[in-house]
C-alpha cells in the first residue's frame, strides 16, 4: 500500500491522494465528451481487471481508484491513473485537481461503542477499520463517511457541538481555503497540527475542519 509520498513521487499531476483513494476530476466541457472519456476509461479498466468508481456530469468525470483487497492505494491504481490521464487527453478533457474535495463527518462522543450501532442502522452504513478506528461508511459510495472522535466534558465555551464537518483538499489548495473561510467571517481556532489539519470557527464558533494528507506519519 503506498503512502501519500509515494504517490507524490510518481508525479501523477492529474491525481490526488483523499484519504485512502486516489481523485481525479476532469472538465469536459459537454456530455459527449464525458461519455467518451467515460467508454475510455471502462476499456482500460476491463484490460487491466481494476474498476474505478466514476462518476458522468454535463461538465465532467470523477473518478476514484482504490485496491479494495488491501484498502488503500497501490501501483494498480497509479498504473491506470496513468491511462486515465492519457485517455482525458485524447478526448480534450481537462485536469482540475485544484477543484477536488472530500467530506467525512465526525461525532464528538465518550463512548462511541455505544452510539456506532444506531448510526450505522439508521444510515444504512457499513462498519469499516478497526479498534479505535472503525469509522461508518456508505456502501453505496455517495455518502459522506461517519467517523468518530473521542471527547470529554463538554465545552465550557457556549457552544454545544457534537457533529463537526471534516474536509479533506489536496495540500496545495489547503491555506487559500483557510485564508477564503477567514475572509468569509471566520476564525482560526488552531493551526498547530498543520498541515495535517487547520480548525475553524464560524462567526457563531462552529467548527469545522480542513485536512490533508500531509504529516500523518507518511
Amino acid at each position: 500500500m503506498l503512502t501519500g509520498h509515494d504517490v507524490a513521487a510518481e508525479l501523477l499531476d492529474d491525481w490526488r491522494v483523499m484519504f485512502d483513494q486516489l481523485h481525479a476530476r476532469f472538465a469536459t466541457g459537454d456530455f459527449a465528451t464525458g461519455l467518451r472519456l467515460v467508454a475510455a476509461i471502462g476499456e482500460a479498466a476491463e484490460e487491466m481487471d481494476h474498476h474505478p468508481d466514476v462518476d458522468l456530469t454535463y461538465g465532467a468525470v470523477v473518478v476514484r481508484l482504490w485496491s479494495h483487497d488491501v484498502g488503500g492505494v497501490t501501483m494498480r491504481d497509479v498504473r491506470l491513473a496513468r491511462v486515465i490521464g492519457d485517455a482525458a487527453g485524447r478526448v480534450g478533457a481537462t485536469a482540475e485537481p485544484h477543484r477536488l474535495a472530500t467530506l467525512e463527518v465526525a461525532l464528538d462522543t465518550p463512548d462511541a461503542d455505544a452510539v456506532r450501532p444506531f448510526w450505522a442502522a439508521l444510515l444504512g452504513y457499513e462498519e469499516t477499520g478497526e479498534e479505535q478506528y472503525v469509522e461508518l461508511r456508505d456502501p453505496t459510495g455517495h455518502g459522506p463517511t461517519l467517523w468518530f472522535q473521542e471527547s470529554g466534558p463538554r465545552s465550557p465555551e457556549g457552544v454545544e457541538q457534537r457533529f463537526h464537518l471534516d474536509l479533506r483538499v489536496p495540500p496545495e489548495v489547503a491555506e487559500s481555503r483557510v485564508r477564503a473561510a477567514v475572509a468569509a467571517g471566520g476564525t482560526l481556532v488552531d493551526d498547530g497540527c498543520a498541515p495535517r489539519f487547520w480548525v475553524l470557527a464560524d462567526a457563531q464558533g462552529n467548527r469545522a475542519c480542513l485536512t490533508t494528507w500531509l504529516g500523518r506519519g507518511d
